[in-house]
């Protein structure tokens, strides 16, 4: 039997093909089932982006069966955290909701020499975000 999830957050970027997926990865893969892990793009890509793909696989975490999605409204509505990666007017508000805009690099069209200081600097934002969260959860 698995507990209640702590939060449940949602990533978004337009494509959700890099940068949200890779996030949601990192946060699936050090969270576990504590926290609920959504992701999806205002216009999704056709498929992962291959170099994300490959820069996950570096550091032990596979994304390479995921698809993109689309972002719904009610995706936004079951998060608690809604982090937003360069999807511009596109991603609704709600009130009650954390909202975060992180401001990364998109990785679209690079190869995974370019993607692995992204990777990183994702992997550092998700950590930050779990401290937040476990300490959210203490108060």
């Amino acid at each position: 039997m698995s507990a209640t999830p702590l939060a449940s957050v949602l990533f978004v970027c337009v494509h959700n093909a890099g940068r949200s997926q890779m996030a949601a990865g990192f946060l699936s893969h050090l969270a576990g089932d504590r926290i609920e892990v959504r992701s999806a793009g205002s216009m999704p890509g056709e498929q992962v982006n291959p170099a994300a793909v490959e820069a996950m696989r570096e550091v032990g975490v596979d994304i390479a069966g995921r698809q993109p999605k689309l972002l719904t409204t009610e995706a936004v509505r079951a998060s608690d955290y809604v982090i937003t990666m360069g999807c511009g007017d596109a991603c609704p508000v709600f009130p009650g909701k954390r909202y975060l805009d992180w401001a990364l690099e998109d990785p679209a069209g690079k190869g995974v020499e370019s993607v692995r200081p992204i990777r990183d600097e994702i992997k550092a934002r998700v950590e930050n975000l779990i401290s937040e969260i476990d300490a959210r959860q203490e108060t």
